[in-house]
């Protein structure tokens, strides 16, 4: 069985995020969908989600593509993959080329795990909708 894993924040779910998801399922027979915890967003990224884990989570694991979801609170993806076993990992492509990409492809490499680079909804973004939210906010 082809079991896949697709992470992300997923933070204010849009049709990017389902978009990964829907070709995830597409290439696996079993998808994972790994929900960036707040800490380690905060880590990642300098900032908090907007929408707390659980809530994501929750969002997450009502899509039909999905059959399980996991909340990723630990810093390497090969500590995942030893607590999960999933032979195929989806990322964006902006890490595609990348120092990241290449050293995440070789590593999983030496385990089996084949890495496989979705395109981005280049129209919508969580970064796009926070801004939009902030914007809203300092008006009011």
């Amino acid at each position: 069985m082809n079991i896949g894993y697709a992470a992300g924040a997923f933070d204010l779910f849009h049709i990017g995020h389902l978009n990964i998801l829907r070709q995830a399922k597409a290439h696996c027979d079993y998808l994972i969908a790994g929900v960036v915890s707040d800490e380690r967003l905060i880590e990642t990224k300098g900032r908090a989600p907007v929408v707390p884990l659980a809530e994501r989570m929750e969002i997450v694991s009502h899509i039909s593509y999905v059959d399980q979801v996991y909340a990723e609170t630990l810093p390497d993806k090969l500590q995942v993959w030893e607590e999960l076993g999933f032979n195929t990992f989806f990322k964006g492509d902006d890490w595609k080329g990348s120092a990241r990409g290449q050293d995440l492809e070789e590593r999983f490499g030496q385990v089996g795990v084949k890495v496989i680079y979705f395109p981005y909804t280049q129209q919508t973004s969580s970064s796009q909708l926070r801004a939009a939210l902030e914007a809203i906010q300092a008006e009011a």
